[in-house]
């Protein structure tokens, strides 16, 4: 608790873009957040009061960062799930707990729990050698789709194999069929220690290279009984696993259904657009779950929302600071979220979000303004 305001501190390991905007959602709810970076050059060190510095995956550095909070939790993944456990056993409240973040961070883990559960998952196979990979896209057909067990993000450890492509070495994998889909969804839930869940609308997320580029909110053109399918599945997933705080269920949309691909706990990229589109952002929520308050509204604010990254651009051109000058002035209805880090080409730097009454034309000045931030026109 802390005496200055009477409010708890929630304390976030990782410093990146999404403890910078847990932070701001902290604020507004009078709420301490206590971040653990790697850098003060992470997001949040730069805008956080109370910033600690260590490595997330030294269980030493989690004890000293623990102590005084009243719950830890994560913007990311990767914390050893030893680690998770150790810190449960001396008594601190973590949430998402170990025994559910393993499946957001352990993929054979993830594709063992959801196949029991019945969810509906792609063909898939444990794979360590050539002749297990032969097999498996003998059976499922080529090529196949080889994912690291653990690690990967971003398109980051995932591998498109043909018929006679290497293994990728150094590492654990599964291998599983590639799925003919029409689109790819997502959808977030809320869960309180308390089994309060709160689902998000059915969104559209739109990938390049393996990166998110744009989220369309809600999906265009799902029918309600699929995007009702959707929200139940991520909560019945979200209820099984036990999973408190935010959970991202990322899906294929199929001929005849959907199919889940990859979950996170934590706030997620597909759900950045929530901080102007939805009645509680995805940070707000995150917070008051893991502090098990009641879960706040996820209607829409608009009809058509849509959320488009920032990416680093090229080299050169005129300065940032002017890029948004320059886009302020065209479109004042765009709505600007940097993260503080260094410009690299392909790196996600910020994102921007419009409302309105058009899919197609929110979509379009979303798309217009990221652009014209990583490249000045």
């Amino acid at each position: 608790m802390d005496t200055r305001t009477g409010l708890p501190v929630v304390g976030m390991v990782g410093g990146g873009q999404l403890a910078r905007m847990t932070h701001q959602a902290a604020i507004a709810l009078g709420q301490s957040l206590r971040v653990l970076a790697a850098s003060p050059d992470d997001g949040a060190a730069l805008v956080a009061a109370d910033v600690q510095y260590g490595d997330h995956s030294d269980l030493a550095a989690l004890r000293t960062f623990a102590k005084g909070c009243d719950v830890v939790t994560f913007d990311h993944e990767h914390v050893p799930t030893e680690a998770v456990r150790e810190l449960v056993s001396s008594g601190v409240s973590v949430y998402p707990g170990p025994d559910a973040l393993v499946f957001a961070q352990d993929k054979r883990a993830m594709r063992q729990r959801l196949s029991a559960l019945g969810a509906p998952v792609p063909r898939w196979r444990p794979i360590s050698s050539a002749e297990d990979l032969r097999a498996f896209g003998d059976e499922v057909g080529w090529p196949v789709v080889a994912k690291a067990v653990r690690g990967g993000y971003d398109g980051r450890g995932v591998w498109m194999l043909a018929q006679g492509d290497p293994l990728p070495s150094g590492v654990e994998l599964i291998a599983e069929e590639r799925v003919a889909l029409r689109r790819e969804l997502a959808v977030q839930v809320a869960r309180s220690p308390f089994g309060q869940v709160a689902a998000y609308p059915v969104v559209e997320t739109v990938q390049r290279e393996g990166i998110c580029v744009e989220v369309l909110a809600p999906a265009p053109d799902l029918p309600s009984t699929l995007a009702v399918a959707a929200q139940q599945l991520a909560i019945d997933i979200a209820t099984a696993l036990d999973v408190v705080g935010m959970l991202a269920v990322e899906l294929f949309e199929v001929d005849g259904g959907l199919v889940v691909n990859e979950l996170a706990m934590r706030p997620h990229n597909s759900g950045h657009w929530t901080i102007e589109g939805a009645r509680t952002s995805q940070f707000e929520q995150h917070l008051r779950a893991v502090l098990d308050y009641p879960m706040g509204e996820t209607a829409l604010t608009a009809p058509a929302v849509a959320m488009a990254n920032v990416l680093g651009g090229p080299p050169g051109g005129i300065a940032l600071d002017e890029r948004l000058h320059h886009l302020f002035a065209a479109d004042p209805g765009a709505k600007v979220h940097l993260y503080g880090k260094q410009l690299r080409p392909g790196r996600k730097v910020g994102h921007v979000t419009v409302l309105g009454d058009d899919m197609e034309a929110v979509r379009a000045r979303a798309a217009r303004a990221a652009r014209w931030l990583q490249e000045g026109r």
